[in-house]
């Protein structure tokens, strides 16, 4: 069974105009499916096949010339040595020559960045999205302006067993098979560490590498603390920087930058941290069954890592590069809140800021069903920004309906991403 992609009509329009097209993405995203799916007649290689592999690295210009125009090349990662000899076949040709996949992000765009600069579109493959699950084919990145809400309220479906999808995953074999739970993820973080990690960078002690993937799963939603996980796992705060720069590279996690300015001084400058599928996490972190996970003390970090995956996944799916547009605040600004009638000073923390043509759009994401301004008063600092306009701001959270809770604030449930 295949689930139609939202991101396949911007790679057909890509193709059209590109002499390569590069789709990358972590291992079991669907890249190759998708590929295969609406280039059926396009010949297929993979360097996952060590023959081919072998024949690519020592007679890279070769094995171009043995292959047909177009053809798909699956993990190119693995032999950048025919990167140059790409360039070349592009040259002769205008458009639709090769379509390339890689599942190591920011190592492999460099090299194709040196070599095939102009001559490449590069789109990022992420797991299935709410949206390509339940069939809605809006395609526009998520944003919350009245003109957003007002189109993707015409498309409208409701999530339901919503902590059963977090706690699942989104890879597509677990969405459209009836393969266990947990063998599909104990088969992925061995495969993860037999094929990607321990050729990357060569890990000897793979019980030191598992526990420290525990350990940054439980930390899902939380600021950065090398030294934190290094205490943790038993190893240096420089491996733990390596090996979090090889999940980072390689899919498995996104790391959001923070929001700061000359206007907002007491901003803390430490990123956080998120997986970018709540099923691996939930798995490394030993949570077995949506109900424990529903009820459980980190219920929230995993309802927010959620959430930001699947506002990455609408810049992603609509061919938009997201890395300069979305953060997070956290200052040392002391706000007052209330709770079970006690009032207590917090830092201030925007969960997440989307900055779009001038305009910072605040984001507060809550598992609650019962939001409140209070919840979004942080959202205040961002004035501070007089070079920024602070827009419509929003309570992305577990809530039946939209409310608009001021001129500049409303309530979305989570279907309206």
């Amino acid at each position: 069974m295949y689930i139609e992609r939202n991101i396949e009509s911007v790679l057909r329009q890509r193709a059209s105009s590109s002499r390569c097209i590069l789709v990358t993405g972590a291992r079991q995203v669907g890249k190759s499916t998708l590929l295969k799916t609406l280039y059926p007649n396009v010949r297929y290689v993979t360097f996952d096949d060590k023959l081919l592999l072998n024949t690519a690295i020592e007679d890279p210009k070769l094995f171009l010339k043995n292959l047909p125009k177009p053809s798909i090349i699956d993990e190119v990662q693995y032999a950048s040595e025919i990167f140059p000899y790409i360039k070349i076949e592009c040259d002769k040709g205008m458009y639709e020559n090769y379509y390339l996949t890689g599942s190591q992000q920011m190592q492999l765009m460099s090299k194709v960045q040196e070599s095939l600069a102009g001559r490449v579109s590069i789109l990022e493959l992420q797991n299935l999205s709410l949206r390509e699950l339940h069939g809605i084919r809006f395609n526009r990145h998520f944003v919350p302006t009245e003109d957003y809400i007002s189109e993707r309220e015409k498309v409208l479906k409701p999530y339901n067993n919503l902590w059963k999808i977090i706690h699942r995953g989104m890879f597509p074999e677990i969405n459209v098979t009836e393969r266990d739970w947990q063998d599909f993820y104990s088969s992925y973080v061995r495969t993860y560490l037999e094929r990607d990690i321990k050729e990357e960078i060569g890990i000897k002690d793979s019980l030191a590498f598992t526990r420290f993937l525990s350990a940054v799963a439980a930390r899902t939603a939380q600021m950065l603390n090398y030294a934190s996980v290094a205490q943790e796992v038993g190893v240096t705060q420089a491996t733990v920087k390596n090996w979090i720069s090889v999940l980072e590279r390689t899919g498995i996690i996104f790391i959001l930058q923070p929001y700061y300015s000359s206007h907002l001084t007491r901003a803390i400058k430490t990123p956080k941290l998120y997986f970018r599928d709540t099923g691996l996490a939930c798995y490394l972190s030993k949570w077995n069954n949506a109900e424990a996970l529903a009820e459980s003390a980190v219920a929230g970090n995993m309802f927010e890592t959620f959430v930001i995956s699947e506002i990455l996944k609408s810049f992603s799916n609509e061919g938009s590069d997201y890395t300069f547009n979305v953060f997070y605040y956290r200052g040392k600004d002391r706000r007052r809140t209330k709770e079970n009638g006690e009032t207590y000073e917090e830092e201030s923390e925007i969960d997440l800021i989307i900055e779009e043509n001038g305009t910072l759009y605040p984001i507060e994401i809550k598992k609650s069903g019962s939001p409140n301004k209070s919840m979004a008063s942080a959202f205040d600092v961002l004035d501070k920004d007089i070079d920024k306009k602070r827009g419509m701001g929003a309570i992305v959270c577990l809530y039946d309906n939209k409310l608009y809770l001021a001129d500049n604030l409303v309530v979305l449930p989570i279907e309206y991403i």
